[in-house]
């Protein structure tokens, strides 16, 4: 059967598109789920309880967090910096929720950008509230385009991953060039995480739990997936994770 692949939705505000607010995903990643031969169903955000979570969770064969506006600081026991935005306490708690859940049932997951931050936060780790704040690594890499998070859809940069990563595995190589749209990363890595890829500047590209199937990764492969089949393949992993568990 084609597996069900749980898509933690958006939140919009009303527009000419819809006179009531709407929950979303990103037409990319479903594109990409598509592609893999997976079906993806989008949640609606919502308050929902870890008893709620877990009977949505077991409903379906995977779980996709995307990416979007900024953690709460305060998950990780910091104050919200100037260079924060985007904050939706709902949001944070519907997705850590999910997560929690998928966790405990050995869901696979995906984790796009926020949604890896979201992973970091749960099991225990921190994040940088703006990697401008970051002393200068070794090489210059623009990981947000010019008048983000307005302007360019994304910056383009190679990403290294460690020989034998799901990743690697996954695209069958160690290098590959990633979009990037982000203004925050990795700090202190979260219980059971294993850092995996690299940008040429040192900052944190992806992660791999020790333990099950979740893959965080920082940069965007549904953006380039159409016509870069390395970023494909890692959807089509995820999905065919999804039909084997």
């Amino acid at each position: 059967m084609t597996p069900l692949v749980a898509v933690a939705g958006r939140q919009g505000q009303p527009s000419r598109v819809s006179r009531d607010a709407v929950c979303f995903a990103g037409r990319r990643y479903l594109d990409c789920v598509l592609r893999a031969g997976g079906e993806p169903v989008v949640l609606a955000t919502q308050e929902i309880s870890d008893d709620g979570a877990a009977a949505l969770v077991e409903r379906f064969d995977a779980l996709l967090l995307m990416g979007g506006g900024d953690v709460d600081p305060a998950w990780y026991g910091e104050e919200t910096g100037p260079h924060v935005y985007g904050v939706l306490p709902v949001q944070d708690r519907f997705e850590m929720a999910l997560l929690r859940a998928a966790l405990a049932q050995r869901t696979p997951v995906l984790a796009v950008c926020r949604g890896m931050q979201v992973a970091n936060v749960v099991l225990g780790g921190s994040l940088v509230q703006d990697i401008g704040e970051l002393p200068p690594g070794p090489v210059h890499v623009d990981h947000k385009p010019t008048g983000f998070p307005v302007g360019a859809e994304f910056a383009l940069h190679e990403v290294r991953l460690e020989q034998g990563s799901i990743l690697a595995g996954a695209t069958g190589g160690t290098s590959l060039h990633g979009a990037s749209f982000h203004h925050q990363g990795i700090a202190r890595t979260g219980a059971g995480l294993r850092p995996v890829a690299w940008a040429p500047d040192g900052l944190l590209e992806a992660f791999e739990h020790e333990d099950q199937w979740l893959v965080g990764v920082q940069w965007h492969p549904e953006d380039t997936a159409a016509d870069d089949p390395l970023q494909q393949r890692l959807y089509d992993r995820f999905v065919a994770e999804a039909a084997s568990a």
